[in-house]
């Protein structure tokens, strides 16, 4: 009942299927990623060129919108957007984008 070995034939390493190509942003949460970019490019352009208030407001909210795709994807599917335990990762999004546009809100303006 003792059987040898089976050893593979030289050839059937070669029929090995080819990777499928990659997609660019191969996740949803890749593509969520690039948004929150955007939105907070936008709003350092904003805030750039004066208006600091609506400025910070358009980053808070990427920050806000990327704590809840973060919550709402799974962590194979969050791409960029999961670094640490989904929790964790929502909680300092959205906690940072919020205090971002409560600041603004209630930081009183300056005589000039």
């Amino acid at each position: 009942m003792d059987q040898p070995p089976v050893t593979p034939l030289p050839d059937e390493e070669a029929f090995e299927p080819e990777p499928e190509p990659r997609r660019h942003p191969s996740t949803i949460g890749g593509l969520l990623y690039l948004v929150v970019l955007a939105t907070t490019g936008v709003g350092i352009a904003i805030a750039w060129t004066g208006d600091w208030r609506l400025g910070v407001k358009w980053v808070g909210a990427a920050l806000v919108l990327g704590a809840v795709a973060r919550l709402v994807l799974p962590r194979r599917d969050a791409g960029m957007l999961a670094v640490r335990n989904r929790v964790v990762d929502a909680a300092l999004l959205s906690v940072v984008g919020t205090i971002m546009i409560f600041l603004s809100e209630s930081i009183p303006n300056q005589p000039l």
